[in-house]
């Protein structure tokens, strides 16, 4: 289950099980086939409606839908900054609350997408496959030609823009996998998304107290390993950003506004980490990453669609945000 997926969230006297079978197809430079990613978990499994085609990278073909709620949309609206893609992929935001059915374009004049003059994103992918039987999840990468979905994978999406669409990247644009690197980058990003980016959905839709309690104890053991790695290192991975730190700061973003509370990751707040809290601070005020940051969109996502965890559908006015603009002092290191 994606958190875009409008299905009962909580299932009574179960731990929360994500749904990660994705549309695999790939936009790729040059005419060659396409192999599957495994860096967070396997892409384009057997369950996937269609098999794996590959379409071609063409500047101005094709529209990023990503609602700026969404952690995972959150990571490709971030990656296309910081590579320099806004002018060869165009970028359609849904709002941040929607219905059973699909996010939907209430952002935009008339509740429209400038673009694809679709209303629902599910239009979209119902223009691929009539009536397509997962979750409308963003991020989308549409076809604009055709209106129609090419691939929500989306840890596939943010790879492929960094390896596929280099010949448009802005020339200083940062090497987001470096080589030297890849392997031990794979393993943190590994950890990074069972333990932190998915280990908050598994607190915050446990169905019982013994799946929240595991939840919550695996969530806290991987921040601590977090909070130690980011203690001597300005980075994840050194003294450069990397696509691993894309994943882990989308979760950190939202954790004392969303997680802590709504989804009772509550041992202490980011704010109380003195590691993590200075690092998710000094990306916070990169250039790519806080301008994708909407806190108001990301507290009404989660307060108001998750009426299963929050029936009441209040959003909170707190936590106060202005700590974001403070010095981190990350450059020491």
């Amino acid at each position: 289950m994606n958190d875009d997926q409008t299905a009962a969230y909580v299932e009574q006297g179960k731990e929360f099980s994500r749904d990660m079978n994705y549309i695999p197809d790939r936009i790729l430079a040059g005419a060659r086939s396409a192999d599957p990613l495994d860096d967070e978990f396997p892409s384009g499994s057997k369950d996937s409606p269609r098999e794996v085609q590959v379409w071609p990278v063409e500047p101005r073909r094709y529209r990023l839908v990503a609602a700026k709620a969404c952690p995972w949309a959150n990571r490709a609206i971030i990656v296309r900054s910081l590579l320099g893609l806004e002018d060869v992929l165009s970028l359609g935001m849904p709002g941040p609350t929607h219905d059973k059915r699909s996010w939907t374009f209430d952002l935009d004049p008339g509740g429209v997408d400038p673009v694809l003059g679709h209303e629902r994103l599910q239009q979209a992918y119902f223009a691929r496959v009539p009536d397509y039987p997962r979750g409308i999840t963003v991020p989308a990468i549409v076809d604009v030609p055709t209106k129609a979905v090419v691939t929500n994978d989306f840890p596939q999406i943010t790879h492929d823009l960094f390896f596929e669409w280099r010949d448009h990247h802005r020339p200083d644009a940062p090497d987001l996998w470096p080589d030297d690197l890849r392997d031990e980058m794979e393993a943190v990003m590994k950890r990074v998304f069972t333990e932190v980016n998915n280990g908050v959905y598994r607190c915050g839709f446990a169905g019982s107290q013994e799946s929240y309690d595991a939840a919550y104890d695996r969530l806290w053991t991987a921040m601590d390993w977090l909070e130690e790695r980011l203690t001597d290192r300005r980075y994840l991975m050194g003294d450069a950003i990397t696509e691993a730190d894309v994943r882990l700061f989308t979760t950190l973003a939202r954790f004392d506004a969303v997680y802590h509370g709504h989804f009772k990751c509550n041992r202490n707040k980011l704010t109380e980490m003195p590691a993590l809290w200075g690092y998710a601070r000094d990306l916070f005020q990169t250039p790519g990453f806080g301008e994708s940051i909407d806190f108001e969109q990301i507290k009404a996502h989660y307060y108001v669609v998750h009426r299963d965890v929050n029936p009441s559908g209040i959003v909170p006015k707190g936590p106060s945000l202005e700590g974001w603009h403070a010095p981190h002092g990350r450059e020491a290191l």
